[in-house]
């Protein structure tokens, strides 16, 4: 697939919109996406990550023109009108047709993404407002809301797939694996980790540390997380050479941090749910209006802490720091609470609902059986099995009946427009599952839109395999292809000499 992104980031935007692309980029291209990002506004090292990941960038013109600024209240952001950017992102998405646009930004509404239909297949919005209308084929909204599944009506096409709510959060892999690792918080608070964003531009950070540090937590580690451009960095970084405190500059151990630590005080957006994911129990401090009811909302079900915005931050700090540190129950529900909720695959599901290739994936049945014998044992699907030899009738009888009331080994059947064309089956222990893939004798040319069909259908029907594994005969070079453009990985060779 060929994947485009329109999003940018700046002090007044911050990073949040773009790392959440960021990662269901990385999330798309170990399926095979081809990425480019086209923005307005993009910092110099967030530039940098894509180079190192080999994505394409299109820059557009940043030269504002505040006179052609439309109604919307995020409409400064852009710089320019929507149909100016418009144009511009046309023209930066010519050179090829494009299966999905997925557009992050706060400025742009249905009149925009209209116009860019022409460059691509399929557009998904990402969004956390609510307060414009929309012409796209999927709708995301990652946030936690009490009116949640009323929040877009009238706001959609009727044909847009709604993807609301944490259980679709734009988490990094990082997350999934350390979630493994850890446990609901109990006991006694030793670290407390503080991060407000990759801008913070009312340095929030440097008000949290001097509370700190005022305080007198002597016994506490503090870790502090500020991005590469963060205003106050210098005076940051100096204030954290007192005792026991951290300063991470645009660090990529995010995950570790939030895993080792015990308390958080940060702000809202898509760190709320990195906290939630690996259930560490967090002070939100409302830093941006359209923050607000994202807040408000989370810590009505129990999965945030938010304090009342009536005093100078340096007496919320205190007061509700003490406060928590205090009350190991409070902090221990608010982290089964967080974890209850966000699972970390977040990124997989939508890749799921993102699936273009017309291939339906569904489980095998018992008039299938008779197909799979006929299948299974044509030469060419023999040549690349384990057991090349023809298969018995009444061991394919044994084998199917065993299969369909088997939890751990699931067959499926995938068809397009209602006729087979592959079969993919997965064999689970523990944690893992092993997949074996062939196409209908006949077929050709559809074997990774099967394997990724078969994968998504997993990744929303078990939840509990976290990773895959596929045996490869050293000969079967179409396999081996195969499974590596589908972002599989080598894990060991093998050698054989027969005597």
């Amino acid at each position: 697939m060929r994947i485009a992104f329109r999003v940018d980031a700046s002090v007044q935007i911050g990073t949040g919109h773009f790392m959440r692309c960021l990662t269901l980029a990385d999330e798309l291209t170990r399926r095979g996406a081809q990425i480019r990002f086209v923005s307005r506004y993009l910092p110099e090292y967030l530039a940098k990550l894509l180079v190192e990941r080999d994505y394409e960038l299109a820059m557009l013109d940043s030269t504002e023109n505040d006179a052609d600024l439309d109604e919307l209240a995020h409409a400064p952001w852009l710089g320019c009108s929507q149909a100016q950017d418009a144009e511009n992102s046309i023209k930066a998405l010519s050179d090829r047709a494009w299966d999905w646009l997925i557009v992050d930004h706060y400025a742009m509404d249905c009149r925009w993404e209209s116009r860019l239909r022409q460059a691509a297949k399929k557009i998904l919005v990402i969004g956390d407002l609510a307060d414009r209308k929309h012409d796209c084929d999927v709708l995301l909204d990652q946030n936690y809301y009490v009116d949640l599944n009323t929040r877009y009506a009238d706001k959609v096409p009727d044909h847009c797939r709604l993807l609301l709510g944490p259980g679709y959060a734009l988490l990094r892999e990082e997350f999934r694996n350390f979630r493994e690792q850890v446990e609901p918080r109990k006991g006694s608070v030793k670290r407390i980790l503080v991060f407000f964003g990759g801008m913070d531009a009312d340095n929030y950070t440097g008000l949290v540390i001097q509370s700190l540090i005022d305080m007198g937590v002597s016994d506490i580690y503090v870790d502090v997380v500020i991005g590469a451009q963060h205003p106050c960095r210098e005076a940051i970084e100096a204030a954290c050479l007192s005792p026991h405190f951290t300063c991470h500059v645009q660090t990529k151990r995010m995950a570790e941090l939030m895993a080792a630590a015990d308390l958080s005080i940060g702000a809202g957006g898509g760190a709320i749910w990195e906290r939630c994911c690996l259930g560490l129990p967090t002070i939100v401090i409302c830093t941006a209006e359209n923050q607000r009811k994202q807040i408000v909302d989370a810590a009505s079900e129990g999965l945030v802490y938010v304090p009342d915005l009536k005093h100078e931050i340096g007496l919320i700090v205190e007061r509700h720091i003490r406060s928590l540190m205090e009350n190991s129950y409070l902090r221990q529900l608010i982290s089964l609470n967080a974890m209850r909720v966000v699972d970390a695959r977040g990124a997989l599901r939508v890749i799921a609902s993102m699936s273009c290739s017309g291939i339906d994936m569904r489980m095998a049945r018992i008039d299938d059986f008779e197909n799979l014998f006929v299948w299974r044992n044509h030469p060419t699907i023999r040549a690349v099995s384990r057991n090349s030899a023809l298969i018995k009738w009444e061991d394919h009888c044994h084998w199917f009946a065993s299969l369909l009331t088997d939890p751990n080994r699931v067959l499926l059947i995938g068809q397009r427009d209602g006729v087979p064309i592959g079969v993919v089956r997965f064999d689970i222990q523990h944690h893992q599952a092993e997949v074996s893939i062939y196409l209908v004798p006949g077929i050709t040319g559809c074997g990774r839109d099967l394997l990724c069909s078969a994968e998504m259908w997993f990744v929303q029907n078990r939840l509990e395999v976290n990773s895959l594994h596929a045996d490869v005969f050293g000969t079967n070079l179409r396999s081996h292809q195969l499974f590596l453009s589908a972002g599989y990985e080598i894990e060991s060779t093998s050698y054989f000499k027969k005597l």
